[in-house]
């Protein structure tokens, strides 16, 4: 729309100067014709709008906001009318403590006073995008900084109305999935009435007070502790209990040889013993006999 504008100033300036002076006729005519070109250039580059992948275009002619939206590619409009991108694509906007690692610089993470009246600070990610059909509306509504305006704010007043029902500890740990779940209910709600589709939200840490957290830690050396002084009681236990099995062992194997040895049997035993010991060739003297009978020696 710059060419137009700047071919039709052309186009009166050199049409002023010809009738201003005469002499100048040719290069007035010359000044109209490039005025006349630029303008013609200007009207029809103004009347081709193209929008890009993931984008749609919402029109606005004198500040009034037209229906329908431009989709992507190479869209024909009225050469008056000026074009408001917007991305539907997937946005995401991150609240954290870390210095640039959110979208604001600094800490930008959300400090909340749980049921306990402790202060959590919980860093979030918002997966979002807008509903291409609502753009014109958001426009009208909100204008183009969703961020600021919409998300951002809608986020970590919900967060902080949801939290005040829930301990510090349970936030850290048992009730945090159900918190979560939670405020992507409300969330989603506020969202969908201005037009813009909740898609995720990452609780992606929750930070305890230094004096919570250290309680928390006593807590789990304590088990961990007690868990360790278990197993070696277990330990310990089973290792009596494998003693005890195996004296009751040793007794009832005493008990049955003592039941079964008898005189004969020992003097058989003792018979076959001194055998072997005179078939030796070492030198040696066996002495047979036992009792009151009259002992026998061998000797060699």
């Amino acid at each position: 729309m710059f060419l137009a504008i700047l071919g039709i100033l052309i186009a009166v300036v050199a049409s002023t100067l010809s009738k201003a002076n005469p002499n100048l006729a040719s290069a007035g005519k010359i000044g109209r014709i490039v005025g006349l070109g630029l303008l013609v250039v200007g009207l029809l580059g103004s009347c081709f709008v193209q929008i890009s992948p993931g984008e749609v275009g919402v029109q606005t002619l004198f500040g009034k906001v037209q229906t329908g939206v431009l989709t992507e590619g190479l869209n024909v409009v009225n050469p008056l009318v000026n074009v408001v991108h917007y991305d539907v694509r997937t946005q995401n906007y991150t609240m954290s403590a870390v210095h640039d690692e959110g979208d604001n610089q600094g800490d930008d993470a959300i400090r909340v006073l749980a049921a306990d009246g402790l202060e959590v600070v919980i860093d979030l990610s918002v997966l979002y995008h807008i509903i291409p059909e609502r753009a014109p509306d958001i426009l009208r509504k909100i204008g183009t900084d969703i961020k600021d305006v919409i998300v951002r704010p809608v986020s970590r007043t919900k967060i902080r109305d949801n939290a005040v029902f829930y301990d510090a500890v349970a936030l850290y740990s048992t009730k945090r999935e159900e918190f979560q779940q939670k405020i992507f209910q409300t969330i989603e709600k506020e969202f969908q009435e201005r037009g813009i589709v909740l898609e995720n939200l990452l609780i992606r840490n929750i930070q305890l007070p230094e004096s919570v957290r250290q309680t928390i830690e006593s807590k789990i050396n304590a088990e961990q502790e007690a868990q360790k002084m278990k197993f070696v009681l277990d330990k310990e236990r089973q290792e009596a209990d494998r003693k005890r099995v195996e004296a009751q062992g040793i007794s009832d194997y005493q008990r049955i040889l003592t039941s079964t040895l008898t005189d004969k049997l020992i003097q058989y035993e003792q018979i076959k013993a001194q055998k072997e010991l005179a078939a030796s060739p070492n030198s040696k003297i066996v002495i047979m006999g036992s009792g009151k009978a009259t002992p026998i020696l061998l000797g060699q």
